[in-house]
């Protein structure tokens, strides 16, 4: 039996499917990830600083300037679209097989392309706070300001997107883990699961259908049921192809 058909076979027998997504689901839709090598972390060589320095918190506060023009540049991207297998997850959230997305992206793609249930572990470029008076600014207001976006009050508004040295939202790690415990099924896509604590959730699923799809080798595929190394678009629209 083909891997594909393996995949259909254990989403048929699932009830309770929750999906960890990471940057290569996202890589279809045109969006880069992080340590390929034309990744998010290669282009920062330029700036002189190491991808830790640059997207913490203590760099948002000293360089705020030079972090934007950097945010701006690369996770800015609002003209990419929901691909096949965005669209794949919703086909499955719709037939009610699927639980919930997790996912450490923060294009917002799941939510755009129609999944209700979705735990964004890092944020979403497409929330973005005044710090000063809290006031809520579109994607479009950061994307377009010059320089440090200033709300009408002069706070800067910042992206609620997780930095480097920042805590997840416990809320939606919690909700996460809660998700990953009471799932009969955990499908992996397109995360490297080197980046905790979304790395850590694996660890937290005790069924039998653990199924990672990913371009390469994770640290998890020998306690995968089935490991899939292929277009992710390809294999989820074939797997709920007859749902």
């Amino acid at each position: 039996m083909c891997e594909t058909n393996i995949l259909k076979d254990m989403i048929a027998k699932s009830e309770k499917i929750a999906v960890l997504t990471g940057a290569g689901i996202s890589t279809e839709s045109g969006i880069a990830d992080f340590r390929s090598e034309n990744g998010i972390f290669k282009t920062i060589k330029k700036y002189g600083y190491t991808p830790e320095e640059l997207l913490s918190h203590s760099f948002f506060c000293t360089e705020t300037e030079l972090f934007f023009k950097y945010y701006r540049e690369n996770f800015i991207v609002t003209d990419a679209n929901p691909n096949a297998a965005h669209n794949a997850l919703v086909k499955l959230e719709q037939v009610g097989k699927l639980s919930a997305v997790i996912t450490q992206n923060v294009d917002g793609l799941h939510t755009r392309a129609g999944n209700k249930n979705v735990y964004e572990l890092h944020g979403s470029i497409y929330r973005n706070f005044c710090m000063k008076c809290h006031k809520f600014h579109s994607v479009e207001f950061v994307r377009d300001s010059n320089g440090v976006p200033l709300c009408d009050c002069g706070g800067t508004v910042k992206p609620d997107v997780v930095l480097y040295e920042e805590s997840l939202d416990e809320n939606a790690i919690n909700g996460a883990a809660d998700a990953v415990m009471q799932a009969d099924m955990l499908i992996v896509c397109g995360s490297s699961l080197a980046v905790y604590p979304a790395a850590g959730l694996v660890p937290l699923y005790r069924g039998k259908r653990l199924v990672i799809i990913n371009k390469t080798p994770t640290p998890y595929d020998t306690a995968a049921n089935l490991v899939i190394h292929d277009s992710l678009g390809k294999v989820l629209s074939e797997a709920v192809s007859d749902i």
